[in-house]
């Protein structure tokens, strides 16, 4: 299993952003601290998970929790479950927060990967974005990440932004070639209820991208990286030198995953508790409710559903046809044990015509889109969920 602890707060919020995040005066670390310490201990007995694979700090902004927090939560899940020596702890951090002193602290105290929320080397664009850094402390902070994690340094970038020219794209992507590790991840910006971004887009203020732009965005940034010798192997993930995320991994491929912290998702069975099946949690988004929450009984969790075999398989595909490999007929097997891929999309339907037109592939490794067919998984997915839906 893999674990997700979510540090909710941040200095600001950023124009695009919807998460569940806080922004407030002073945070009573010590006390975020013993809360996430508490809901890891609680929730990994519940799982019974033997070995935790990977960690992942998200958030909000992690990289603003101190070094002492990290590690005292690693220490957490080394004393509830086995943590491997090679399990793979990555930190999510803001150029702004992520000083060279600070990610060495970071460094020491078991975090291995990092992944930097660049969004742009443009600093009119990171304007636009509200965001705290410059592109000269973007560059920096990148710098001093592989000097300190060599060949374990991520950077995300947004794309699609309102004005942003084809141009202007390639151009920031090339920027980011010249710096880059090993792994990349692009995201296209969406717009979302309630951020100011959206508000000056539909106001009429700020142009809302072609959606045939955005299009030629992703493709050209895919040809881009392929070029620079980075493998596509999932819709928003780039990686080369076989700086594959494992934590990205075992989420599409429908691993169980603990989430701690304010807002959190998670999908496991809680067998502490005599569970057998699946279920997708949800821990209390308000942090101070949250830690009332996990001193009076342990964890946070705020909603508990149990996924029937149907919408455990419809996740699995959801998920699993993100990545280039797909679905396995091994990992489909272990969810659906009496009905193989072969009987579900191999008939004629659905899966087939998706074949037949060239986006999707059916085969001994299992079922897959094809390289123009990632591009459109949005599109492709609904027509499959009713094809299994029938079944």
């Amino acid at each position: 299993g893999t674990l997700c602890p979510q540090w909710p707060y941040c200095r600001k919020r950023c124009s695009y952003c919807n998460f569940n995040k806080y922004v407030v005066p002073a945070v009573d670390e010590a006390a975020v601290r013993a809360c996430l310490v508490q809901e890891a201990r609680t929730l990994l007995r519940l799982s019974q998970v033997q070995s935790v694979t990977s960690i992942f700090f998200g958030g909000g902004t992690p990289s603003l929790a101190s070094p002492h927090t990290i590690a005292a939560v690693l220490e957490a899940v080394a004393g509830a479950a086995h943590l491997p020596a090679g399990a793979e702890v990555t930190l999510e951090a803001n150029p702004s927060s992520a000083s060279p002193a600070r990610l060495a602290g970071f460094r020491a105290a078991g975090i291995n990967r990092l992944s930097i929320g660049v969004q742009s080397l443009d600093d009119a664009e990171l304007r636009l974005l509200g965001r705290e850094h410059t592109a000269a402390e973007a560059r920096g902070t990148v710098e001093a990440a592989r000097g300190l994690f060599p060949g374990q340094t991520s950077i995300d970038l947004l794309f699609g932004l309102p004005g942003q020219s084809q141009d202007a794209w390639a151009r920031g992507l090339a920027a980011a070639l010249g710096l880059c590790d090993d792994h990349i991840s692009l995201y296209q910006l969406t717009l979302e209820r309630g951020t100011t971004l959206a508000a000056q887009v539909w106001g009429g203020n700020l142009p809302a991208p072609p959606q045939d732009l955005l299009a030629d965005m992703y493709q050209t940034a895919r040809t881009m990286l392929v070029a620079a010798g980075f493998r596509h192997y999932e819709v928003s993930n780039f990686a080369r030198k076989g700086a594959l995320s494992t934590h990205n991994l075992s989420y599409w491929r429908a691993e169980q995953y603990i989430g701690v912290g304010p807002g959190a998702h998670g999908r496991f069975v809680p067998r502490g508790e005599g569970g057998h099946s699946r279920e997708a949690r949800v821990q209390t988004l308000e942090p101070d409710a949250w830690m009332r929450e996990v001193r009076s009984q342990g964890h946070g969790t705020r909603r508990r559903v149990v996924l029937s075999p149907l919408e455990q398989l419809e996740e699995l595909l959801a998920l699993g046809l993100r990545t280039d490999e797909g679905v396995t007929h091994e990992r489909w097997g272990h969810f659906s044990p009496q009905l193989s891929l072969e009987a579900v999309f191999g008939e004629p339907g659905e899966a087939q015509d998706l074949q037949q037109q060239g986006w999707l592939l059916l085969d001994g490794g299992g079922l897959r889109c094809s390289a123009r067919g990632l591009a459109l998984l949005d599109s492709l997915l609904p027509d499959l969920l009713c094809q299994l839906q029938r079944r």
